[in-house]
């Protein structure tokens, strides 16, 4: 039977931190601190990291590509909720008015946002397939060249689809603007009918709602059969196999659900800003998303989502701070270097430190996954013992 202090620290602290969650826009309206769009693009990275876990903490799969599928969830919404293809015209359960202001047929495809968040998951994890298939039996420091190379194939085809075969796709470097707000076209408040861009709350709970389902995957999945089968795949790939585990079938299946993930979140950012354009998803991203990983803990749900909150709100919150501090003091002395000094531009130079310093003292993460913990400390402990050994 559990204690009750392992019941309350199993229930009762998701539970309060989801309550939290829910009462934040009413916390950030109350304090006046605006911090309600930095919370969602935070929001938007801890959904991306979840997904990329299930391929990195969970199945051991060294994935350098993972921008790929937020990009492929980021054009979906772009091609069918704008007016991107301007020469067509449709709509199917769109809260968007029939006509424009001049009364004419609202040029492009206008698809509901939420029937394309369900497209753009299903169209990312089928490239996931598509990708994974014929890469997956590499191991290693071979895989993780491979993912690199789809994950620079797939933007820079964006980049260049301005041209395919004479025809324009993808708008070029000029990317794809104007993107629908979601809404629900049936509901009484006005909020909902057609989201807006001065209350954020309906965009928060819709990423909170989003971020939720994944959580709620991501621990299903850890907890099934499949999930001890990436398990062992992690540990050992040779006695999986040996044990009757599949591998490439395996390793696809995490490579597809993390791709999910990431098609969603990327259909989620590219409706919220409105506008899509190549350069917001660079291999920096890709980065970026797994430092959030490995920071936080490989293969631990609440290490992941501690990581990405803690390197984001460097990004967004403590970068800035420190900016107008540094700045106020180079005022006071007189110091034209403090004064002039922009260290949100060496953000990604601090995140590399952060994760070094990481890696020397704390291995295994911030809440590190229990088994990898262990993993790494029976590692310290037969080179402790092959030293004294040699000695």
């Amino acid at each position: 039977m559990a204690s009750p202090g392992a019941t309350l620290k199993r229930f009762g602290l998701p539970v309060g931190l989801i309550l939290l969650a829910f009462l934040f826009p009413l916390i950030n309206g109350v304090t006046g601190a605006n911090l309600m769009f930095p919370v969602i693009v935070v929001a938007v990275y801890v959904m991306l990291a979840l997904g990329l876990n299930i391929v990195v903490g969970f199945a051991g799969l060294l994935d350098l590509g993972f921008v790929a599928f937020y990009a492929l969830g980021a054009y979906v919404v772009g091609w069918f909720a704008s007016s991107h293809f301007s020469d067509v015209s449709f709509r199917f359960l769109s809260a968007l008015p029939a006509q424009s202001v001049t009364g004419r047929e609202l040029p492009g495809i206008h698809v509901s946002f939420w029937l394309l968040l369900l497209v753009a998951g299903v169209f990312s994890g089928l490239w996931g397939v598509i990708i994974g298939a014929p890469t997956l039996r590499l191991r290693g420091d071979y895989l993780a060249v491979v993912t690199l190379g789809f994950g620079e194939i797939i933007p820079r085809f964006f980049i260049n689809g301005d041209n395919i075969f004479g025809y324009n796709l993808t708008n070029g470097t000029v990317g794809i603007k104007g993107i629908d707000s979601p809404g629900i076209a049936f509901v009484p408040s006005r909020a909902w009918q057609q989201f807006g861009t001065l209350d954020l709350s309906p965009w928060y709970y819709t990423i909170l709602v989003l971020v939720l389902i994944t959580v709620f995957v991501n621990i299903r999945l850890r907890d099934s059969r499949l999930g001890r089968a990436w398990v062992a795949v992690r540990e050992d790939e040779t006695a999986a196999a040996a044990m009757g585990v599949n591998l490439v079938t395996t390793k696809l299946w995490a490579y597809a659900l993390g791709a999910v993930f990431g098609g969603l979140a990327g259909a989620f950012y590219g409706a919220f800003i409105k506008s899509i354009f190549p350069s917001s998803f660079s291999f920096n991203v890709s980065v970026l998303v797994l430092c959030m990983v490995i920071l936080g803990g490989m293969g631990n749900i609440y290490g992941v989502i501690l990581g990405a909150i803690v390197l984001q709100g460097i990004n967004f919150y403590l970068l800035p701070q420190l900016n107008e501090w540094v700045h106020a003091i180079g005022e006071a002395l007189s110091n034209p270097f403090l004064a002039a000094v922009d260290l949100p531009k060496y953000n990604f130079f601090l995140f590399g430190v952060l994760l070094v310093v990481m890696m020397l003292l704390r291995p295994e993460g911030i809440i590190p996954n229990r088994q990898r913990q262990e993993e790494l400390r029976e590692g310290d402990e037969d080179d402790s013992a092959t030293g004294l050994t040699n000695a």
